[in-house]
């Protein structure tokens, strides 16, 4: 049975319809959905509709397009949740400590496999 409520759903309910898949039923598209607020996934997603004139509609030329892009990439670092300075610090402590032991890992295999090999052929 599919778990219900998952962190990331992005629809509720949608489980169910993919339960009903799994068991051959028909499935909906994706288009003809309804949203939350009763529209469609179709009429959710209409945002790049082309203007008269070929254009996108809002379309700002292309130093628009690049500044937008970089106020929708500071918008988003704000949204980012940052550890604490005790945090950091674990963490790389943890990457530190990790990264030496695999690599005290590969020497000890690469010396002890060299040894082997030149005692078996030299």
């Amino acid at each position: 049975m599919a778990e219900k409520n998952r962190p990331g759903d992005d629809v509720p309910g949608d489980d169910e319809v993919f339960a009903d898949a799994a068991a051959g039923d028909e499935v909906p598209d994706d288009d003809a959905r309804v949203g939350r607020d009763g529209g469609t996934a179709l009429a959710e997603r209409s945002t790049d509709v082309e203007s008269p004139k070929g254009k996108r509609a809002g379309g700002r030329g292309p130093l628009g397009r690049v500044g937008g892009f970089f106020r929708e990439i500071v918008s988003e670092l704000r949204k980012v949740i940052w550890p604490t300075r005790k945090e950091l610090l674990t963490y790389t402590g943890v990457v530190i400590v990790f990264v030496v032991i695999m690599t005290s890992l590969v020497a000890g295999l690469d010396y002890g496999f060299g040894k082997a090999i030149l005692w078996a052929l030299g």
